[in-house]
């Protein structure tokens, strides 16, 4: 599980673009607190710190600590709205967790031991359908990331979400079919699946140019 982060923060006494513009011109990033049954707690948090833990990159699957008026509120960020231009931070969400809660959350899959993969070492290429997972977790034991074991994998073999052990406290949030993570296939495969999508993609541009000169062609005809 990703550490949890500390976030201080201040209570936003008024609302609305102007002061959250003023904010900003500070070095201060607007942001709320929600969830848990409580009414919504406008905050702002500084721009600094901020930038520094979504650098982490887990960020968004970790538990934020927010010390405000002396006590410790126990959250998950939920939405970050960046800047369409600059990219800086300009309002995050948060959503407040009770002790026992259960939340989804996108886990990064990692692969490991590719060197013990026969298919791979034939020159197979690993092919990955989800580079995530889906998860309901407790809140308390959110994994950052999801080790894969390709050892064994064979050319044509693929890696389904029924054979993943997930970590305790985590399932899938996808139940209703065994989905593919991942599938080694020959470097041909990959070309002629690449060209298929082309090819798929050329054709009805192709096909409306040629409606289009059918149709002018019958225009000047009559």
């Amino acid at each position: 599980m990703s550490d949890a982060l500390t976030l201080p923060a201040e209570a936003r006494e008024r609302a609305g673009k102007g002061a959250s513009r003023a904010l900003r011109r500070e070095g201060r990033v607007p942001a709320v607190i929600y969830g848990g049954k409580e009414e919504p707690t406008p905050i702002h948090v500084e721009e600094k710190l901020l930038v520094r833990q979504l650098g982490t990159g887990h960020f968004m699957n970790s538990i934020v600590m927010i010390e405000l008026d002396g006590k410790a509120v126990r959250t998950i960020p939920k939405d970050v709205a960046f800047h369409p231009v600059n990219d800086r931070p300009q309002h995050v969400d948060f959503l407040r967790l009770s002790k026992d809660a259960k939340i989804s959350v996108a886990i990064p899959v990692v692969f490991i031991n590719e060197e013990a993969s026969p298919g791979l070492k034939k020159g197979g290429v690993l092919n990955v359908v989800r580079h995530e997972l889906e998860l309901v977790c407790e809140a308390d034991k959110i994994p950052s990331e999801i080790e894969l074991d390709v050892t064994g994998l064979e050319v044509g073999d693929s890696v389904h979400i029924s054979s993943v052990t997930l970590p305790e406290g985590s399932e899938s949030a996808i139940t209703d079919r065994d989905f593919t993570i991942a599938t080694v296939v020959a470097p041909s495969a990959l070309k002629r699946a690449e060209g298929a999508a082309a090819a798929a993609e050329g054709e009805e541009p192709q096909a409306e140019e040629a409606a289009e000169e059918e149709g002018g062609e019958e225009e000047g005809g009559e």
